[in-house]
């Protein structure tokens, strides 16, 4: 369903909203279980709908129990829709809010998250709506999509509702930041932490949970073009600056996903595109300059996403290494989140990087790598569908998958998705009211302005060395 802008469009989105509210409830699963019981009681979620509080479902038992109390009831197919993201409204999904057609798609057995969704993201014109403001608004229509998870699938797992953040929210009305390269030049550790507590906040409030923010790649090669997406060359103050955004963001109550991991930021001879492979790069540096803000961000910061990069090191993409994304991420920096990938990493290792001789191949070989999710603009199908075929065909153990999946849940159980779901409308547009971070805005593009001075001793010390 598309609305257009327009007085009568914005009542008909104030419409679908109430209609679907007056639909929940009215069936066997429509946020009714068994006998016809509401499925919200007080304290916990009947999400299986079976009447009983299993232990999932339970707030006071430890996570790692839930965990594998979900795992247990869960199929295979309900688990694949745990690997893969599906991109929001004007992306991949068509919809803005449920429809009957849902039922027919992938997603009837859950998603891992959805990205972007009614974010009225700038130069889209396919994803404006009128739903993304006032953010009263937005947050009902996020909490429309996840009643229909929660209510309308099998086991009700909630969704992880992602979005952009390294210069502010990707939202057409959030408070827009500097530059990260600008943001690096202020050389204000409390300035960025509020910078990232500005972001976390506005983030939750409209119903966002998971922010993919900050960028912890090094600008050493100026040619290269996302130079103004990074704080600096200098890997100290790249995990300094980059640790405070971290902890501001979960100070929220929302997920830090650190990227591009890792080794990203390197052109070939100042080259982009198709040329980015193999970067050069020896293992001291790997270890000293492009990992240590990621080891240091891990260890102190303790984010809960971390985004693979579509790169190669040393002939190895590292969507597709073990060692990059276990025996590095988890076992030596002890990241406990989950990993999603950046844009196509998963089919550069078939179409690019040639390690894999099919798409399904690298499907293998990512999820054994230590991948949790696919993310890219396609749908989600295309990731899930071969990873089924992989399970059943015995290519690919049920055990990894459910390492996997274990993952992703783990953050979601952490994030409180399970016991607290759902966002108060009410307060969103107090928190994201305008101009109320004006001052803040101002005094952080005062403290990134970078001035030159060209005075008699350097302009005479120039002259000489002609």
């Amino acid at each position: 369903m598309v609305i257009k802008r327009g007085f009568l469009t914005v009542a008909a989105s104030f419409s679908v909203i109430f209609s679907w509210g007056q639909q929940r409830g009215s069936g066997p699963v429509g946020g009714r279980g068994e006998g016809g019981k509401s499925i919200y009681h007080d304290g916990w979620i009947d999400f299986n709908k079976n009447g009983v509080k299993d232990i999932f479902e339970d707030p006071a038992r430890p996570v790692e129990q839930r965990i594998a109390d979900l795992l247990g009831q869960m199929s295979l197919e309900e688990k694949t829709c745990q690997t893969a993201t599906l991109y929001g409204y004007g992306r991949v999904l068509k919809d803005e809010l449920p429809t009957p057609a849902w039922k027919n798609e992938v997603w009837k057995d859950g998603i891992a998250n959805i990205d972007e969704h009614l974010n009225s993201v700038a130069g889209n014109a396919g994803a404006q709506t009128t739903l993304s403001y006032p953010f009263s608004r937005h947050a009902e229509a996020i909490n429309t999509v996840q009643h229909w998870f929660i209510e309308q699938t099998r086991l009700g797992i909630p969704v992880d509702f992602t979005n952009e953040g390294i210069h502010g929210l990707n939202h057409d009305r959030a408070t827009s930041l500097p530059a990260p390269i600008a943001i690096g030049s202020t050389w204000d550790r409390a300035l960025v932490r509020e910078a990232g507590d500005i972001v976390g906040r506005e983030a939750k409030a409209p119903g966002y949970t998971n922010v993919y923010a900050p960028i912890l790649d090094l600008a050493r090669d100026p040619r290269w073009g996302r130079t103004l997406e990074c704080y600096g060359e200098d890997p100290f103050l790249v995990a300094e600056l980059g640790k405070q955004m971290t902890l501001g963001i979960q100070g929220e109550g929302v997920a830090s996903t650190l990227k591009h991991y890792a080794v990203y930021s390197v052109p070939k001879g100042g080259r982009d595109g198709s040329v980015r492979t193999d970067p050069h790069v020896a293992p001291r540096e790997l270890y000293q300059l492009y990992l240590y803000a990621f080891r240091r961000v891990i260890q102190e910061a303790h984010p809960l996403g971390v985004m693979s990069s579509y790169n190669d090191w040393d002939g190895v993409p590292i969507t597709g290494s073990y060692y990059f994304l276990t025996e590095l991420l988890r076992e030596r920096f002890g990241f406990d989140g989950y990993v999603v990938s950046d844009s196509d990493a998963v089919e550069y290792l078939f179409t690019k990087h040639h390690v894999a001789d099919s798409y399904k191949e690298a499907v293998r070989q990512v999820i054994e790598a230590g991948l949790n999710v696919r993310t890219t603009f396609t749908p989600p199908n295309v990731f899930i569908d071969p990873l089924r075929e992989l399970v059943k065909e015995g290519s690919l153990s049920m055990k990894t998958l459910d390492r996997r999946v274990a993952d992703v849940l783990r953050v979601k159980f952490r994030l409180g998705l399970f016991d607290r779901p759902y966002v108060d409308p009410k307060k969103a547009d107090d928190v994201l009211k305008p101009g109320r971070t004006k001052d803040f805005m101002l005094r952080m593009a005062r403290e990134s302005v970078v001035l030159l001075k060209n005075d008699s001793s350097s302009a005479a010390a120039g002259q000489a060395a002609v």
